[in-house]
């Protein structure tokens, strides 16, 4: 069984946004699922995933939820892994509403929360929680650092360059 990240959103709608979490675990190389569980229309599907995914190996639940966003926090009350929240932006609020849901979590049941549309925060964020045990990963981390240092160094030089 190798260790993977579940990238789970209620909607496939939300797919433009998680699959940038998706994206970036893969760069790295760490294994990930990709699933659509709502916490309001298949409550029991998101409780079954939850409770049963660090049995199948997931070392950790991305989960992206617009409006209401009770999908990380549900997904949070049923598993003891780490759960990071991605609040989608769009609806009347502009995501503000799934922001302010899924920070809003109560004592005992811990979500982090990334900024609204934050997926490849999300997923940076678990790699460097892996990257603690794993000396691989912290390099692959430093390299991907280092390349985003150099393109923000090479778009200056063509500025600079006009």
């Amino acid at each position: 069984m190798h260790p993977f990240v579940g990238v789970v959103m209620g909607s496939d709608s939300d797919w433009e946004t998680m699959g940038k979490a998706v994206s970036i675990l893969e760069q790295l190389g760490i294994g990930c699922e990709a699933r659509i569980i709502s916490a309001h229309r298949n409550p029991t599907d998101a409780a079954e995933y939850a409770s049963g995914a660090a049995a199948r190996g997931a070392v950790a639940i991305i989960a992206g939820a617009g409006r209401a966003a009770h999908l990380p926090g549900v997904l949070a009350s049923y598993t003891n892994l780490p759960v990071v929240g991605v609040p989608i932006g769009g609806g009347p609020l502009a995501g503000v509403d799934a922001l302010y849901a899924i920070v809003q979590m109560p004592a005992g049941i811990p979500v982090a929360t990334m900024a609204i549309d934050g997926a490849c925060n999300a997923g940076l964020f678990v790699a460097q929680m892996m990257a603690v045990n794993d000396a691989a990963l912290r390099a692959k981390l430093e390299d991907y650092r280092r390349n985003m240092a150099a393109g923000v160094r090479a778009k200056d030089e063509k500025l600079q360059l006009r």
